[in-house]
């Protein structure tokens, strides 16, 4: 319903827009409706019209109209002598002070005339701003349409009321317009419409079954949400390395995995006098990610490289890959020959509890992690990127449960038998005689502190059983916390001994664009001889390792790592060792690397490993290597 009486003409500028809005949208809905796959129904002369309610005396409006209504079609107006009577009078109550304006005299004056020249721009009437509330539908109407002008004194008294005779001629002038520029023409409108429709029946065909397809198929995928799926990722690393010392290097044992005593008892110490030459290595993961129901993961690693650091050449017997060597310039078993590196099984437990268990499971993804010391984009040396005390057993058969107890602290635990894919076989976890709980395996406990995302606290013990070498010595890649070799103190053989190890990591990220990092770890071997009247003993020794870290350094994702590391400082013991005691000096190394992401799937990574008092012998001389490295993952 619309009220009329007493509205002004800027009130009839808004009602005509509306009205236009709503012939021309019913226009399109028609027209629509003609494409529809349905038979075009018998062509109908349009109906339109507008109805305009009753006014009373009680209803009048002044400036303001407080609700529109447009309902069913436009009908011709019919107004009664007492409707006329009702509105002159209400015009000339709403005007007290002006003359009444018979209807006559204003419709001309507000509905273009051919007799007027039309307004082409609203600017042109000089009682009109952009400030009035209906200005843009003023500006439509005369711009657009061109179905109102203004009086001849180019004024448009938007404030002046108005009758429902204004409104009709009004209403009506633009209505036509409307209809001229919409080209619709009856009946052959429709027929073109139906020739339309008939023409691309089959097209319309097509895409209703396309629609029915995809209907079921989101039925589908609604009703299962997740199917088995196995992802292929992998990382391929080449190093480029060289390693030189600043004079000749003191190293105990016959080679670096030999070591013995002389016949006065004392270790043998050798002399190196020559540098290793420059190698270019390689080492290629391969990873297949299974799932099963989108919470749980089926790992395979795969594994195959040739890589030998360099700066293995000055180590004592037992210190292999124990200063100056990326992580991953390593070589699997044998060169080139592919091995299984991974393979386990983790499933969720309620909400927070997760298990992982398989026949190889690799420690490091458990334990002992620092967001500045990931091998692969953070401090990556073997002494940098793990506690260098832990842990006895790299990769093993068991068990692995993870308890996050709230959002700032987490319980992991942990047993695994060994069963590292480097060593020569038979291997503990999978040989009868010694099986899971019999040879060389390791229980862990960790506690995770996380105050905040930019600071990570970690608790660490590990209670190891270690199995000898075939010399019955203690010690080499997998007997941590021992470094070196250990005999019974007199160059008899030892049985399975035990250690304890503790540790504590933790990394702050101080700002976005620098952190620190930092282990401390304490172990202790108990050495137990075989030779019947010789005393146990152990071997004691502490770990330190302290850093700074900048991410993001030159460019996002990038991390810049400085540290420093005593890998093994010997506090009790010294005896018992046949290799890694030294002269009684302290291991030091400082450590510098930069990793940069040429791009997603492609980073550099030099490195430079600085070695002081080598092989715990104070008088040895500087050893410096120098590694290039390029990583790409797929």
């Amino acid at each position: 319903m619309l009220n009329i009486k007493g509205s002004s003409g800027f009130v009839l500028t808004r009602i005509l827009c509306c009205c236009i809005g709503t012939a021309t949208a019913t226009l399109g809905v028609i027209a629509a409706a003609a494409l529809a796959v349905e038979p075009v129904s018998e062509a109908t002369e349009p109906n339109v019209s507008v109805t305009i309610a009753e006014t009373t005396t009680e209803s009048v409006e002044t400036e303001s109209v407080e609700a529109v209504s447009l309902v069913g079609s436009v009908r011709q107006l019919e107004l009664s002598q007492l409707e006329l009577s009702q509105l002159e009078l209400s015009q000339l109550e709403l005007n007290p002070s002006e003359e009444a304006v018979a209807p006559s005299a204003v419709v001309p004056s507000l509905v273009a005339s051919p007799t007027l020249a039309q307004v082409t721009s609203v600017s042109e009437l000089s009682d009109v701003s952009p400030g009035d509330w209906a200005y843009s539908a003023l500006q439509r109407l005369v711009e657009e349409y061109g179905c109102l002008e203004g009086y001849p004194d180019s004024t448009f008294l938007g404030n002046r009321a108005m009758s429902r005779y204004e409104f009709a001629a009004g209403l009506n002038a633009c209505l036509d317009v409307v209809l001229a520029l919409l080209p619709i023409d009856g009946n052959s409108e429709i027929d073109s419409l139906r020739r339309l429709q008939e023409e691309f029946a089959a097209e319309l065909a097509v895409v209703r079954s396309q629609i029915d397809t995809l209907e079921t198929d989101v039925a589908e995928l609604r009703a299962n949400q997740f199917s088995t799926t196995t992802k292929l990722t992998g990382q391929v690393f080449s190093h480029l390395n060289y390693a030189t010392a600043s004079g000749d290097i003191q190293a105990e044992g016959t080679s670096p995995f030999v070591g013995g005593r002389d016949a006065a008892g004392a270790p043998i110490v050798r002399t190196i006098t020559e540098d290793p030459a420059v190698t270019f290595t390689y080492l290629a993961w391969l990873n297949l990610t299974t799932s099963f129901t989108g919470q749980d993961r089926l790992q395979l690693q795969l594994a195959v490289g040739d890589g030998a650091s360099p700066a293995n050449t000055f180590v004592s017997a037992g210190l292999f890959n124990t200063y100056g060597t990326p992580f991953t310039l390593s070589r699997v078993r044998q060169d080139d020959e592919p091995v299984i590196r991974e393979l386990f099984y983790s499933f969720p437990v309620g909400d927070q509890l997760s298990i992982t268990i398989g026949p190889r499971i690799n420690w490091y993804r458990h334990f002992d992690n620092n967001r500045f010391t990931f091998l692969v984009t953070g401090a990556n040396s073997f002494n940098s990127s793990g506690g260098t005390q832990v842990n006895a057993v790299d990769r093993g058969a068991g068990i692995v449960a993870q308890w996050d107890i709230a959002d700032w602290i987490d319980l992991r635990l942990g047993y695994l038998a060994e069963n590292t894919e480097f060593l020569p076989g038979p291997r503990s976890s999978s040989d009868p005689t010694r099986g899971l709980f019999g040879g060389a395996n390791t229980l862990t406990g960790q506690v995770g502190i996380y105050p905040s995302d930019n600071l990570n606290l970690r608790f660490l013990y590990t209670r190891s059983n270690l199995e000898p070498n075939a010399a019955g010595f203690i010690g080499g890649a997998v007997s941590e916390p021992l470094y070196g070799l250990a005999d019974d103190g007199f160059g008899g053989p030892l049985g399975i001994a035990t250690a304890d190890t503790f540790l504590f990591n933790f990394d702050w990220l101080v700002t976005q664009g620098f952190g620190l990092f930092g282990r401390y770890s304490y172990g202790s071997t108990h050495l137990f001889p075989t030779t019947v009247g010789r005393a146990n003993g152990s071997v004691n020794a502490q770990s330190i390792q302290i850093g700074t870290a900048f991410p993001d350094l030159f460019k996002p994702g990038a991390l810049a790592t400085i540290s420093y590391l005593q890998p093994f400082e010997l506090l009790d013991g010294r005896n018992f060792l046949v290799s890694g005691g030294g002269n009684g000096g302290i291991q030091k190394e400082i450590e510098a690397s930069y990793r940069y992401p040429v791009s997603p799937n492609f980073a550099i990574v030099p490195s430079i490993y600085w070695i002081m008092e080598a092989n715990n012998f104070s008088n040895n001389p500087d050893i410096f290597v120098f590694n290039l490295q390029t990583q790409f993952s797929f």
